[in-house]
């Protein structure tokens, strides 16, 4: 018996294909009997106490273990102290209600159905129809995965233009547009990436480009980063598997004591700042014909990688490559 198999006290997920691999510690599959009696108490207390909700915290999809996502991560979050996180968890529920997040995510299915069904299309509350035109001035977007079978979020930050984009949007749907993708991001691309890999997927590989980014309109959008970071980990914990800051420039530091206030030191850890000279380390992991080529790699999307949604969540895009 293998010293991971004595340590752990929960078997390993369902659907696994992948013979090479091993579940990271905290992680179902990998926990010891402390974490598997943490994660039960916390699941037996919000049965108990009329909060369980199954759809989100007890997911029987291939490769979505029961009260994996849900529960475990706000448990490594707060290092297993179950208090800690149960009260975590209940403020997120009560956020979810607060701004209404099913609305948002409904909204998305209803767009999709509109061609067949007219009348859906009057009760969907969130459209971000405005996407083709933020692109131009603040790129955010999923294009495939990582070597490790992680989603890769790129974001220009270098690009944002803030007259212009608050010209054609405002804070409040920019941030109703990042909480659907966040929402994406746990019930579609996670599963898609684990059944591409043959293993449970559970972060994202993030690069931030800095490339001719000015520190006068990163003050005028900071509200903006400031509740983004902060839905991000109060919210959506435990999402992060790596963080590259590339075309970092000079004095970026003046900028970095600015955000790194907000995140923490776990967070913190994960993030590497890199200069101009980023390609390599990309490549590492990233494989070129993934990674869009003006960020180093050989990916050239019809319409341009930031608006094409590739990935194996979306295997009838097609990039320019005929890559899906």
């Amino acid at each position: 018996m293998s010293t991971l198999e004595q340590a752990s006290a929960s078997p390993m997920p369902n659907g696994i294909t992948d013979p090479n691999f091993r579940p990271l510690p905290g992680r179902v599959g990998n926990l010891t009997v402390p974490q598997q009696h943490a994660l039960q108490t916390l699941k037996n207390q919000l049965l108990d106490e009329g909060h369980f909700v199954e759809e989100r915290m007890d997911d029987p999809m291939l490769l979505r273990p029961a009260i994996y996502f849900r529960l475990a991560i706000f448990l490594r979050a707060r290092k297993f102290d179950v208090p800690k996180a149960k009260a975590m968890l209940l403020a997120a529920e009560q956020w979810r209600l607060d701004m209404k997040i099913d609305d948002i995510v409904q909204s998305v299915a209803c767009l999709l159905l509109s061609v067949d069904y007219p009348d859906l299309a009057q009760r969907r509350n969130f459209d971000f129809a405005e996407k083709k035109e933020v692109d131009q001035y603040y790129p955010q977007y999923y294009h495939k995965m990582d070597k490790d079978g992680r989603p890769v979020y790129i974001e220009r930050l270098g690009k944002l233009n803030v007259p212009a984009l608050y010209g054609i949007t405002t804070k409040e749907r920019l941030l109703q547009r990042l909480i659907l993708e966040y929402e994406r991001f746990l019930t579609d691309r996670l599963p898609a990436c684990s059944a591409a890999v043959g293993h449970p997927v559970e972060t994202v590989c993030t690069i931030l480009d800095l490339k001719g980014v000015s520190l006068s309109s990163f003050y005028q959008v900071r509200d903006y980063v400031n509740e983004a970071s902060k839905i991000g980990q109060d919210r959506y914990p435990e999402c992060m598997g790596k963080f590259y800051i590339i075309n970092a420039p000079w004095g970026f530091s003046a900028v970095w004591s600015l955000i790194k206030p907000w995140l923490d030191e776990v967070t913190v850890s994960k993030i590497e700042i890199l200069g101009s000279s980023y390609q390599q380390k990309l490549l590492q992991d990233i494989r070129a014909e993934d990674l869009p080529a003006d960020l180093g790699g050989k990916c050239k999307c019809a319409g341009g990688c930031s608006l094409s949604d590739a990935g194996p969540w979306n295997p009838d895009e097609k990039t320019g490559n005929g890559v899906a």
